[in-house]
């Protein structure tokens, strides 16, 4: 590693969570990475202390005019005990342009990678090793500086902090249960729904709790113009398998450039397998069902890997795919990018970077 922080080690280490009732987002390690930026200085005094609340003024900027990103990866433990990281560079690329979108300060990408590894080798303990377990990285940049006034931030804060967490689908990959959306809108080209902002989640949340509602577990959303084009699935890129051939939207301003959807595509095409990004509508997604053309949905993300879609509901239409089983192609994807991830299979690609 190129950079070296200091590190201030924790008096009162935690009670490790058991490894067989692991939550999402619920439990923390004991040490978290900080750095801080000042517009005379840049960034400086990167360090890693323990884990604590951050102190904020009143009226710090990203409490009244949202300046904050994150990421998310994760690190898996290999069969030989060695820890990987998945493709950190894609999300410390993707960091940078969430901030250029929003005018945060950029951060080295080599910097944002050692803190990751250097953060991580010291919680090693946390990294659980049971089957579909892994320990979440979640990197986040708020804005720091007390004024009530729509600019730009002359201060911030970056932090890394960690999670384990358990399987996603408790008893196995499952299909899910998905409303389609088509009265509010998640993000619009020339949003920010290509930045991995708090606000385009914030956003979602009306619809979350109306598809939770009426019995689903997720939302596929349309294009914020004509509610006609297929875009994503909750916070996941959404693929369609129509005649053999999959189809995605293309990264045309309103998407997020997901890592496990470039995964995914790359996989795919590896496989001899036709891609299509391009914009297609809700209407021929139904038309294709009629026909017998569609055969599989899922979505990529980091959380699930894939999540395959069993039922899909738009307006009065309920539709069952594939008999409201897995896919046998989103299956192979779920198996052959968690087995690169945890090291159950050769990484040809070079997406994985031991720590």
């Amino acid at each position: 590693m190129r950079d070296k922080f200091p590190i201030m080690k924790t008096y009162e280490p935690k009670q490790k969570p058991d490894p067989d009732n692991l939550e999402f987002g619920t439990v923390f390690t004991d040490h978290m990475f900080l750095m801080d930026y000042d517009e005379a200085a840049g960034w400086y005094d990167g360090r890693i202390v323990p884990y604590s609340p951050l102190r904020l003024d009143p009226a710090a900027a990203v409490l009244h005019y949202s300046q904050e990103i994150f990421e998310g990866l994760k690190t898996y433990k290999a069969p030989d005990g060695g820890l990987r990281l998945f493709r950190p560079d894609m999300n410390a690329k993707r960091m940078n342009r969430s901030a250029a979108r929003v005018c945060m300060p950029a951060i080295d990408e080599g910097l944002f990678v050692d803190a990751i590894k250097t953060l991580v080798s010291l919680e090693a303990d946390w990294v659980p090793d049971k089957p579909g377990t892994s320990l979440y990285i979640r990197p986040f940049m708020i804005a720091t500086e007390p004024f009530l006034g729509v600019r730009p931030s002359k201060q911030y804060i970056f932090s890394i902090i960690l999670c384990p967490v358990g399987p996603y689908y408790k008893g196995g990959i499952a299909p899910t249960k998905i409303f389609v959306e088509d009265e509010y809108v998640r993000s619009v080209v020339g949003g920010t729904g290509t930045a991995k902002v708090g606000g385009n989640y914030a956003a979602s949340l009306k619809s979350q709790v109306k598809a939770h509602s009426l019995g689903f577990s997720q939302v596929l959303w349309l294009d914020g113009v004509e509610r006609r084009y297929v875009e994503e699935i909750g916070t996941s890129n959404a693929f369609f398998v129509i005649g053999g051939e999959v189809f995605t939207a293309p990264l045309g301003g309103s998407i997020l450039p997901g890592i496990t959807r470039d995964t995914a595509i790359t996989l795919l095409k590896d496989w001899g397998i036709t891609v299509r990004e391009e914009r297609f509508t809700i209407d021929e997604v139904y038309k294709a069902f009629d026909d017998g053309k569609l055969s599989e949905v899922f979505a990529t993300g980091t959380a699930t890997v894939i999540s395959p879609v069993g039922h899909m509901r738009w307006k009065d239409k309920e539709i069952v795919i594939n008999g409201a089983e897995i896919g046998e192609l989103s299956q192979r994807l779920y198996d052959g990018i968690t087995d690169i991830q945890t090291g159950a299979a050769a990484d040809k690609f070079g997406w994985t970077v031991g720590i």
